[in-house]
C-alpha cells in the first residue's frame, strides 16, 4: 500500500503480523507502567501532603477524612491503569492464539476432508486365507468351542 493514500494506516500494517501486535502492544505497555511509576509517586506525596494538611480546630483524623476522596480518586486510576496493562498483555496472546487457530482450522478440515473421502469409498477388506479343513478338530476352534469350563466335559466326551 502507498503511504501517500488517505487511507493508509499504520496500524493496518502492524494488526497484520501477531508478532508486530504483540510489539507494538509491549511498547504501550512500557509507556503505561512508567506513567503508572509517576502516578503512584504522585499518589504518594499527595496522600502525604493532604494528610499533613491541618486547619485550625481540627481533630486529629479531620485531615485524613478530608484527603480520603482524593486518595480513593487516584486509587481507582492505578488500578485502571493496571487492569488495562493486564489486558493488553492478554490482548497480544489472544491474538497470536487467533492465528495459530486459523492455520489449526485450515488443517482440521483437511483431515476430516480426508476421513469423508474415506468413508464415501472404503477400501476393499482383505479375506484372511482359509486354513485348511481338518474334519472335524477345525470345528471346535474359534468361537464354536466350550463357552465355559461346565461345558467342556460334555464337548470331551
Amino acid at each position: 500500500m502507498n503511504s501517500n493514500d488517505p487511507n493508509h494506516s499504520p496500524l493496518r500494517d502492524v494488526a497484520q503480523s501477531p508478532e508486530a501486535t504483540a510489539q507494538y502492544l509491549a511498547d504501550v505497555q512500557r509507556v503505561l507502567l512508567d506513567i503508572g511509576k509517576n502516578l503512584e509517586t504522585l499518589a504518594h506525596e499527595t496522600r502525604v501532603r493532604l494528610r499533613d494538611t491541618h486547619v485550625e480546630g481540627d481533630r486529629w483524623y479531620h485531615a485524613r477524612l478530608r484527603a480520603m476522596p482524593v486518595e480513593k480518586a487516584l486509587g481507582n486510576v492505578l488500578k485502571n491503569l493496571n487492569h488495562l496493562t493486564e489486558g493488553l498483555e492478554k490482548s497480544a496472546y489472544k491474538r497470536r492464539a487467533h492465528d495459530e487457530a486459523v492455520v489449526n482450522t485450515a488443517k482440521g478440515r483437511r483431515e476430516k476432508e480426508l476421513e469423508r473421502q474415506r468413508k464415501k469409498n472404503p477400501q476393499p477388506l482383505q479375506a484372511a486365507p482359509n486354513p485348511p479343513q481338518q474334519g472335524a478338530q477345525s470345528q471346535n476352534l474359534g468361537y464354536g468351542g466350550p463357552t465355559s469350563i461346565y461345558d467342556m466335559g460334555r464337548e470331551s466326551a
